[in-house]
C-alpha cells in the first residue's frame, strides 16, 4: 500500500526531528489531534516500513565505504590531502597549508597495502625503499639540530636525497 502524500509528509519530517507530535503539525495534521495522529502513524505498518528505509538510507550515506577509506588513504599517500597548521610568529600566531609528512604518507601506504595481500613484489619494495630513505633523512636532521661544522655538507645530501622521493 502508498502512502498518502500527508504520511510521506509525516514520515519525512519524523525523520527529521523524530517528534511524532511536531512532525504530524508540519504534514498537516490538525494541532489538536496532532499527538493521536502522529502516534497512530507510527503504529502503521507502511509509515514504520518507510521510516525505517529513510534512516537506513541516511545512515549509509553517513558511513565512508571501503572505496572511500582507500581513496582517501590514496590521496594522503601522494600528497594531495592538505591540512591546517598553527604557526607561532613574532607577530601572533599564521596559519599555513602543508601536505602530510613523509611517514604519515607512508603509513597510509603501508594501509593500502593491507587491504591487497596479492600486491606485487615491487610495491613492497618500493615502501621498504621509501621508509629506509624516510629513516635516512630523519638521522640527518636530527644530526643537524645538534649543529656542527658540516651542516651545509649535510644540507646538501638531504637536498640530493630528497631529488630521488617523490
Amino acid at each position: 500500500m502508498k502512502l498518502t502524500v500527508k504520511q510521506k509528509k509525516f514520515a519525512d519530517e519524523y525523520v527529521k526531528s523524530g517528534n511524532a507530535t511536531q512532525s504530524a503539525i508540519k504534514a498537516g495534521y490538525s494541532k489538536r489531534a496532532a499527538y493521536q495522529s502522529g502516534s497512530e502513524n507510527l503504529r502503521k505498518p507502511q509509515i514504520k516500513k518507510y521510516i525505517e528505509q529513510r534512516m537506513a538510507e541516511i545512515e549509509s550515506e553517513r558511513i565512508m565505504s571501503a572505496t572511500e577509506a582507500v581513496q582517501l588513504l590514496t590521496s594522503i599517500a601522494r600528497g594531495e590531502v592538505k591540512e591546517t597548521v598553527v604557526v607561532a610568529t613574532p607577530v601572533g600566531v599564521e596559519t599555513t597549508e602543508k601536505e602530510a609528512d613523509l611517514k604519515t604518507r607512508i603509513t597510509a601506504t603501508k594501509e593500502i597495502l593491507k587491504r591487497y595481500p596479492g600486491s606485487d613484489k615491487l610495491a613492497e619494495q618500493q615502501l621498504r625503499k621509501a621508509i629506509a630513505e624516510a629513516d635516512i633523512l630523519e638521522a640527518k636532521a636530527k644530526e643537524l639540530q645538534g649543529g656542527g661544522d658540516n651542516q651545509d655538507d649535510m644540507l646538501r645530501g638531504i637536498a640530493d636525497s630528497l631529488g630521488g622521493v617523490e
